[in-house]
């Protein structure tokens, strides 16, 4: 155990946030996602929801500053503006640790294909529906 860091982050969940560079990506992903076979190294998340592992996540991992899409879900299929009841926690989550970055959703497919280049997946035991976010990582700035 460490000072100040959410304990749900595990050694290698924490190895990989310091391992990755501005603009890699990471994906959180419900219990359903295909992480296994999709590519990127799967971290194992069990029991912990993907809204509860968002925001550790959020505690350390700083939003890229240079784009627009720096924190995507999916896209309900068949309906794209539909929402489902974890986009608020996901967009609450946001809010608190990166008030000035906005939660955005792409279509399923787009969703895999970019989740296929990922750092990671955290595949957590979250069981609501579209649970699944890619978070860009950005860039810590030196004190002026």
């Amino acid at each position: 155990m460490l000072k100040n860091i959410p304990a749900l982050l595990g050694p290698e969940l924490l190895s990989t946030l310091r391992a990755m560079g501005h603009g890699d990506e990471i994906v959180i992903a419900d219990a359903n996602f295909p992480a296994e076979f999709l590519g990127p190294m799967v971290i194992r998340a069990d029991g912990i929801s993907a809204t509860d592992m968002l925001d550790a996540v959020l505690t350390l991992l700083p939003l890229d500053q240079f784009v627009d899409e720096t924190a995507i879900g999916m896209e309900v299929v068949g309906n794209p503006a539909a929402r489902q009841p974890i986009d608020d926690e996901f967009e609450a989550a946001i809010a608190r640790h990166e008030p000035e970055k906005r939660y955005t959703k792409i279509e399923r497919f787009a969703f895999y294909d970019r989740a296929k280049k990922a750092a990671a997946v955290i595949q957590s035991g979250e069981t609501r529906l579209y649970g699944n976010i890619i978070l860009k990582k950005g860039v810590i700035r030196a004190e002026a």
